[in-house]
């Protein structure tokens, strides 16, 4: 399951180990093992889960899937 979060600054990226600062975005992830992903916005990106989309005249950062 996909969550977009805030990180309040405690969260490391998984992929790029980076620590996602206050009040910056980042997707938490349930893997199939149970664990859980954090991946900044970069990254989400990289990997195809986040996108960027024009709703109401505005570009959004989303993480939800396409419909």
């Amino acid at each position: 399951m996909r969550r977009g979060c805030i990180s309040l600054g405690h969260v490391e990226c998984n992929d790029c180990h980076r620590v996602i600062p206050y009040p910056e975005r980042y997707l938490a992830l349930d893997e199939e093992d149970g664990t859980t992903l954090h991946l900044c916005v970069d990254c989400s990106l990289k990997r195809g889960y986040a996108r960027y989309k024009v709703e109401r005249g505005e570009t959004v950062l989303t993480f939800l899937e396409e419909e």
